[in-house]
């Protein structure tokens, strides 16, 4: 066996021995709406509410009003605030899909139905193989 075939039996040694978890991209909150809108329908309003960069939020209703506040993600929890002082959690547990529903409920016993118009699209981590030298 040569150099270069042993070096490519240890490389493909070391992935097989290495978990798939290791190469799993971790979720943190807040990433895949950071810059989207997500629609928010409750006791029959809908708003759209926009997760600006920064924690920034922008609450829009259907008539076109617009509420600024600010929102963050921590602890299981999605959290808005308005300007007025009034905050508002629902848990977050995993990641939130473009079109697909979510009935949360708030700390505020509030059922509503989250649908995110898009989202963050996460990224495949790429997987290097070390040791290898040709």
């Amino acid at each position: 066996m040569n150099k270069a075939s042993i070096a490519a039996a240890i490389g493909g040694a070391f992935l097989t021995l290495v978990p798939a978890q290791a190469f799993a991209q971790v979720w943190m909150p807040g990433t895949e709406i950071t810059g989207h809108a997500v629609q928010v329908e409750a006791n029959g309003v809908m708003n759209t509410v926009y997760f600006d960069p920064g924690g920034q939020a922008r609450i829009v209703s259907q008539s076109g009003r617009e509420v600024q506040g600010r929102w963050s993600a921590a602890n299981r929890q999605l959290c808005l605030e308005t300007g007025a002082g009034v905050r508002e959690c629902w848990p977050y547990q995993t990641a939130f899909q473009a079109g697909q529903p979510v009935d949360l409920t708030s700390t505020c016993a509030v059922t509503s139905r989250w649908t995110p118009l898009s989202v963050q699209q996460m990224q495949q981590p790429v997987q290097q193989r070390s040791g290898e030298r040709g």
